[in-house]
């Protein structure tokens, strides 16, 4: 995993620099300076910050007042006592990736604990125990315990990005609970901080021992709740046997049927850490965690099983359980569909048979099937040649295993990626029952759906008898709503009749703490109040969630002020994210947004999930991985983009200093978004429309214009070099360059080539091959970098497309129009891709390919060229034949015909961001080993100084933090070289001396 570097910058510290007045919500000003004046850490009450926390991965938006970023345990309490005093509701929060709306709240001090809190504070591996603070990364938890040959049993399909606390917020699990069971069976004790800024350490203790006595011969919250939780449980003994559901997954409502028990020694004890997990917030904020921890197997193996309708598969589910998997997956052809249709998981779906209508995925492990081949044997023999399954997918390797739980794991984000209002919404998506009722429950389900006149994709844990079933609404209609109510109404009398629970997994949030009373009942409803009351008198701690009031008058808050009204009814269809009232703008602009369904439809495919906060692969989202804030993410970005086109923030406010500098500007561009996020969501493809209307409205400075015109400079510093290279090396020109046009004096100017690219090829005579003896030809179209700056890599490109008899020729061409699409200028990106267009197209119609050595050109050719200029059929002939130049050797294989000779060297390979992002990455790690290299490509991210991003002042301290984590991958590597196509990225990696690939091709080349 990675994690910004110990000095990398702070958003708060980046936002001071630009000098921008950033002020308080005034009506909630006085709470914002008593809560910086009582915590270390940062306190953010603007408008942006709540617009922010205002959404979660649900279908839910609220406005906190503002969000606090507490440094330890003491500023958290220090925060709730400031809150408690201006009887404001309190909120701690995780990764935000909830889908039912438990960690957004209206009015609420939202206390984000995963920039800070998130230590590792202690492993035991003997007693198999680790001590955690609550904004610790699952997966950052699971890459510690790796060493010790140790996990954390629960694992949540978002654990890359999702946090401990919050899953403990949630009772939270996943694909293995079949094996594992869920959160609740693995927190041991917690430590908390209470409503009124009290704290308590939540542990098993026996009933009627000394430490119980103790306890409770205090006058205080916390004996006051000991004894309730005591009197509750023992009064409503048989309502909880009754009431409970009897399987693994039930998270509903509050844990009394867990909190009270015989030990392993036989006695009786009460342990509260267990009503804290999957409280949602609600009873209090965890600091920190001692939990139980199970041993990884050492090998595991797949079999997907494909059904060609569903109710097979689910009649399949019960029969697999009798082989002790640890793990049985649902996916239906919905989910393949949208796979085969992204660009991140169409390789994942490919193997999948065209046909498969469901399929079951069983995982077995060596704890506890001896032999794995043996344990597939069986249940293909039980399911293919017996039963009604009519194929099998097997995958007993790391990668292949990976590849099919990639898939599975994709299935929600993919959902949510569907083009058009309607969408597969959750709010009754993780309903469980017993598992050999499955088959029934979807029959019953079907025809809810069928009533209703809607239909819905199934996935997840049938295993354990919890499917996500999410119908398609249109909830920006009223009847969207209300049909969305009268389907949770009626799923939730199917899950009755089956002795099911409404939630297995995901909670009860805003979309289902109404049924609690029906589930539950009135004895039991009664209780969770009565619980809720005792450990928040007030009813301040993320009201609205698990529990509420059903009138003013009901137990509950005994507070003044706002308290009194705090917590009464529930209703799943209030405070929707796009609900009836939701409208937005669809501006005119450059780019052809058709194939997204417009603009606004891009922007709103955010369906705030976080993956874009994964740190540990992938490239999405580098300046959060550099910075560790909200706002550096993808969701951040297209969460203000949304409040911009709905009318949320004024309607001029998109085209502020403050929106472009705080928003826009620390999006890099590098397109990760366009293939990483599982909805599509690109902004780097937004961000260039709306600076270029920015610029239209406000103009553009002098450094904007530089970068975009960088081709001009670079050809006048060439034409002076050496003088220009003297010029920049003259003492006070760095503090110059950043007075005068912002750019960090910390960076080196390139050094020009005296002699360009395209002048050394017409001076030895242009091409070498003849016409008529060329396998190929290729137009070899070179950057600006590699023209002016660093020719070698042209010549290099040369060298190995001649030795492969490709005829090469190097044509007058206009600039790609990257610099000016990245700065924002489209009109000078269009007519630059419009001049391109017309020169190349014609030569590829006579059979020419048209090759860049630079990977954001190739990339811009591509991609964007068809977006600048839509209707054009040349547009689209040209991106079919432009390359990256190692993507053009390895997809036409002329490499073949080359006889390489490689040194004995180790190379670590770090791909370009758009290459990643359009698929074409790993051509040239690909080309490295067959030319007989020791190959380490790096599954890295963005270099940090993506084109000119990393020359701006303000950006500099976050594009070196990027730069950070890129070394650290390149160390870990263990290289004797480096090499990376992209220009900037050999900038940023400067001190490495990296090579572009082609080189190190040429190096390979046979002598003669």
């Amino acid at each position: 995993m990675s994690s910004p570097p110990a000095d990398a910058p702070d958003f708060e510290s980046y936002r001071d620099s630009l000098g921008i007045e950033v002020p308080d919500d005034p009506d909630h000003a006085e709470l914002a300076a008593d809560l910086r004046r009582a915590c270390e850490g940062a306190v953010r009450f603007d408008e942006y910050s709540q617009i922010l926390y205002a959404t979660d991965g649900s279908v839910y938006e609220e406005r906190p007042a503002g969000v606090v970023f507490p440094t330890d345990a003491d500023d958290v309490a220090a925060a709730t006592e400031v809150a408690a005093a201006h009887d404001a509701p309190v909120l701690p929060r995780g990764a935000g990736s909830s889908l039912a709306g438990q960690s957004v709240g209206s009015g609420c001090v939202v206390l984000d604990l995963s920039r800070h809190l998130d230590a590792i504070l202690e492993v035991d591996p003997d007693r198999k125990r680790a001590v955690v603070q609550p904004g610790v990364v699952q997966d950052d938890l699971d890459s510690r315990l790796a060493d010790d040959g140790l996990k954390f049993a629960p694992d949540p399909a978002s654990s890359n990005r999702a946090t401990v606390g919050g899953g403990i917020g949630n009772n939270s699990t996943g694909a293995h609970s079949v094996r594992y069971g869920i959160t609740d069976a693995y927190v041991e004790e917690v430590e908390a901080v209470l409503a009124d800024g009290s704290r308590i350490r939540a542990r098993e203790v026996e009933l009627d021992g000394p430490e119980w006595e103790r306890i409770v011969a205090k006058d205080d919250r916390e004996a006051a709740i000991y004894q309730t939780v005591r009197s509750l449980v023992e009064e409503n003994e048989a309502e909880i046997e009754d009431k409970y559901p009897k399987l693994k997954r039930s998270v509903s409502g509050y844990n009394l049927h867990k909190c009270i028990y015989v030990n392993e020694n036989g006695n009786e004890c009460v342990n509260v850490a267990k009503l804290f997990v999957g409280a949602e917030g609600t009873l209090g904020t965890v600091t920190e965690a001692t939990l139980s921890l199970v041993s990884q197997p050492d090998e595991t193996a797949l079999a997907l099983y494909c059904f060609s309708d569903l109710l097979s598969a689910m009649e399949a589910v019960p029969v697999a359980l009798d082989y002790d998997p640890s793990a049985v997956e649902l996916m239906d052809d919905e989910v393949f569909r949208l796979a085969r249709e992204s660009t991140e998981y169409a390789q994942y779906a490919e193997p999948i048979p065209d046909d498969a209508a469901a399929a079951l995925m069983l995982e077995f492990d060596s704890e506890v099937k001896v032999d794995l081949e043996e344990a597939v044997a069986e249940t293909n023999a039980e399911f293919v040649h017996a039963g009604a399954a009519f194929d099998v997918l097997e995958a007993y390797d790391e990668e292949a295993q990976s590849k099919l739980w990639k898939l599975r794991k994709a299935a929600i984000p993919l959902l949510m990626s569907m083009a058009g209002d309607p969408k597969p919404y959750p709010f009754i998506e993780d309903a469980s029952v017993p598992p050999d009722e499955l088959a029934e429950y979807v029959q019953g389900f079907e025809g809810v759906l069928e009533a209703h006149d809607t239909s819905a994709a199934y996935f997840a844990h049938a295993g354990s008898g919890t499917l996500h079933v999410r119908p398609v609404l249109n909830l920006k209609e009223s009847a969207g709503v209300e049909k969305m109510q009268s389907i949770a109404e009626d799923v939730t009398s199917l899950v009755l009749d089956h002795r099911g629970s409404f939630s297995g997994e995901h909670g009860d949030g805003l979309a289902r703490t109404q049924f609690n009373p029906k589930l539950y009942g009135p004895e039991l409803w009664a209780a969770f109040k009565q619980l809720k009351t005792s450990f928040d008198p007030d009813w301040r701690m993320n009201p609205g969630k698990v529990v509420f009031r059903d009138s003013p008058d009901d137990v509950g808050p005994t507070g003044p002020g706002a308290a009194a009204e705090r917590g009464v009814g529930a209703d799943m269809r209030e405070n929707l994210r796009y609900g009836p009232a939701y409208s937005s703008l669809e501006p005119a602009t450059e780019q052809d947004f058709s194939a997204e369904g417009g603009f606004s439809h891009l922007v709103e495919l955010c369906n705030g999930c976080g993956t874009c906060r994964q740190t540990d692969s992938e490239v999405m989202c580098p300046s959060y991985r550099g910075m560790d804030d909200e706002m550096a993410t993808t969701r951040g970005r297209a969460n203000m983009l949304r409040a911009a086109i709905s009318g949320e923030l004024p309607p001029d406010e998109i085209y502020s200093e403050r929106f472009q500098k705080e928003v826009l500007d620390l999006c890099l561009g590098c397109k990760g978004c366009q293939s990483d996020c599982p909805t599509g969501v690109d902004l780097a493809k937004l961000k260039a429309e709306v600076k270029h209307r920015y610029h239209e409205e406000e103009g553009a400075g002098p450094r904007e214009r530089l970068f975009a015109e960088v081709d001009r400079l670079a050809r006048v510093g060439s034409a002076l070099a050496p003088v220009s290279n003297w010029l920049a090396d003259l003492p006070g020109a760095g503090l110059l360059a950043e007075k005068t046009l912002g750019i960090a004096r910390e960076r080196d100017f390139p050094e020009f080539a005296g002699q360009s690219f395209a002048s050394w090829f017409a001076a030895r005579g242009g091409p070498r091959i003849p016409a008529s003896e060329a396998a190929d030809r290729v137009l070899l179209v070179p950057d600006t970098y590699t023209n002016y700056v660093y020719p070698a890599t042209g010549r290099a490109a040369v060298q190995v497309l001649e030795a492969a008899g490709v005829r090469v020729e190097v044509p007058d061409a206009d600039p790609s129009g990257r610099p000016a699409y990245s700065e924002g200028f489209l009109d000078v990106a269009r007519e630059r891709a419009a001049a391109n267009v017309a020169r190349f197209a014609p030569r590829v119609r006579e059979g020419w390919s048209v090759v860049y050595p630079e990977p954001s050109d190739a990339a811009m050719v591509q991609d964007e060229y068809r977006d600048l200029l839509p209707d054009s059929s040349a547009a689209d002939l040209l991106a079919e034949n432009a390359y990256g130049v190692c993507e053009y050797l390895d997809v036409t294989r002329r490499d073949d015909a080359i006889d390489f000779d490689a040194p004995d060297v180790r190379l670590a390979y770090h791909g370009h961001c758009n290459q990643k992002a359009l698929g074409t990455a790993g051509h040239a790690a690909g080309l490295l080993s067959r030319a007989g290299y020791d190959v380490a490509a790096l599954d890295s991210g963005c270099c940090g100084m993506a084109g000119s991003f990393g020359y701006h002042a303000e950006h500099y301290d976050l594009s070196q933090s990027i730069g950070d984590i890129l070394r650290d991958r390149i160390s870990e590597a263990d290289a004797d070289e480096v090499v990376a196509p992209g220009a900037s990225c050999r900038s940023q990696l400067d001190t490495e001396r990296p090579t572009h690939p082609v080189e190190e091709l040429a190096a390979a080349l046979p002598r003669r």
